[in-house]
């Protein structure tokens, strides 16, 4: 069974920073992309960031140079560092992944993933 489990959610000030982890099991961590989106109220899924099961990352460009993504293949956890962060960033933050097999590269669209995790809320005070 493919478990996701976020973690690292709280309330920041603006301009302030926070690390997201994703924890995963019941899947071979290293021959799956992970990808990060984030939804707030109202608003659809977007993505926001996603790294291949190669190491290749790809970030829409709304946190582009705000925040990296990474991944530790020995401990199945992929992290997201969230740095001047703003009021705009405010959503609750998912964990989503999908082997290689069935898609090679990091894809910016849900359909591109098969498990979700349940998700971490993010909420900057401005």
């Amino acid at each position: 069974q493919v478990r996701l489990v976020e973690s690292g959610g709280g309330l920041v000030q603006a301009g302030g920073s926070l690390r997201l982890s994703c924890v995963a099991s019941g899947i071979t961590f290293n021959r799956y992309n992970i990808g990060w989106f984030r939804q707030a109220p109202g608003q659809e899924r977007k993505f926001v960031a996603g790294i291949s099961w190669n190491g290749i990352s790809l970030y829409s460009d709304f946190v582009e140079g705000r925040f990296t993504i990474s991944r530790d293949n020995a401990n199945n956890t992929a992290s997201l560092q969230m740095s001047s962060l703003q009021s705009e960033d405010t959503a609750n933050y998912y964990c989503t992944t999908v082997s290689k097999e069935v898609v090679k590269v990091v894809d910016a669209e849900e359909r591109g993933y098969n498990w979700w995790g349940q998700g971490t809320q993010v909420t900057v005070s401005s």
